[in-house]
């Protein structure tokens, strides 16, 4: 029996004590402290994106709202209104990006792979040679609707031989999984709070070629989405547009402290690559399948198969680990029946070993066999 709720999901996430506490205080929006915090924020996020800070290419803007928030904020601002997109899709969020471009007009084509199948280097250089209207990909790194790691330098490699721009969704992968404009040629690099960094929801950013930046003025059809105004404004005064998720801002300074004082994206990646193989691991000792091949496995999120067996039924499953302190995923697959263990947030394997003990109690409770 635990006394709190750990979160084994994908975000939001479970948060160190120090975290919570640097929401305790109350902010100024227009105070200088307020600014300066905002703007070593965004340099500590240009870090771990790999930016020279004394040769600055590319710039992070940040944004009020959850990762979609940013995403759309980001294809909105950043293709003009005439230019022709390619969605790589393999799970929910490459469908999203695809939703994100129909709802705002933008003309686009998908490359749709399965669940479990990344797309290749060559299969976007066909589409590309024979398409030369395209100017833009779209493209998650993790996509956590299976836990797939798609192969991303490759997709850069195709986008940049094309001459297209390369839109990275990296909501589920920045700041454990490296990802560094030094070896990835991209326009931008999006994210949020509330995922490997272990912040809390209520911020994305994204960290655009300032070359495209400078010349997207009059693309976005939005107010408050516009990133040009929003870098526009940080440039001029430091300060936000509108009133800025001051208590968010302020967990996600804490937290990026923590993420440094672990290492980094190399120390954090570390920690999740520990907590991934010891929950597949443990769970495959109790009979569950994972979903996709160990090659393409992040270290983010783990799918599993439900148990085809009579007895198993997941809401009940669910809700018994619930009771003990445990939260996890359903399933997000579209063809097969799932559920989901997220590896990331404030937790260690020991965390994953307490879950898989339990989980092997709520088997014997329920009189499953798996195996």
């Amino acid at each position: 029996m635990t006394n709190k709720t750990i979160l084994f999901t994908p975000g939001p996430l479970s948060t160190s004590r120090a975290t919570k506490n640097a929401m305790l205080r109350d902010w100024g929006s227009r105070d200088a402290e307020f600014i300066a915090l905002t703007q070593d924020i965004s340099l500590k996020l240009e870090k771990i994106a790999g930016v020279d800070q004394k040769h600055r290419t590319h710039n992070c803007v940040l944004i009020q709202g959850s990762g979609t928030f940013v995403i759309e904020a980001t294809i909105d601002t950043l293709v003009p209104r005439g230019a022709k997109i390619l969605v790589l899709v393999n799970g929910a969020y490459g469908k999203r990006m695809a939703k994100i471009c129909k709802i705002y007009g933008r003309p686009f084509v998908t490359l749709e792979t399965d669940e479990d199948t990344p797309p290749t280097e060559n299969q976007i250089t066909e589409i590309l040679e024979k398409d030369r209207a395209i100017k833009y990909v779209l493209a998650v790194h993790c996509e956590t609707t299976s836990g797939i790691l798609n192969p991303i330098q490759e997709i850069s490699n195709a986008a940049s031989k094309a001459g297209c721009y390369l839109i990275i969704d990296a909501m589920s992968s920045f700041g454990a999984i490296p990802l560094s404009i030094k070896q990835i040629k991209c326009a931008a690099i999006v994210a949020s709070s509330n995922k490997c960094l272990e912040g809390v929801p209520g911020v994305g950013f994204a960290i655009i070629d300032e070359a495209i930046l400078v010349n997207a003025a009059k693309n976005s059809s939005s107010l408050s989405l516009n990133l040009f105004d929003q870098w526009q404004n940080f440039k001029n005064t430091g300060q936000w547009r509108f009133t800025p998720p001051t208590h968010v801002l302020a967990a996600l300074g804490q937290a990026l402290i923590e993420h440094e004082a672990e290492g980094g994206v190399e120390g954090r990646g570390k920690r999740y690559k520990k907590n991934r193989d010891t929950l597949i691991k443990d769970m495959q000792l109790l009979g569950f399948k994972t979903y996709l091949d160990s090659k393409i496995q992040s270290p983010i999120i783990v799918t599993f198969h439900l148990p085809n067996v009579k007895g198993f039924d997941f809401n009940e499953f669910y809700e018994r680990l619930h009771k003990r302190g445990f939260m996890i995923y359903p399933g997000k697959l579209t063809k097969v029946d799932s559920f989901r263990i997220g590896c990331i947030g404030h937790i260690t394997h020991f965390d994953l070993k307490n879950l898989t003990e339990v989980i092997c109690d709520i088997i014997k409770e329920l009189g499953v066999e798996l195996k």
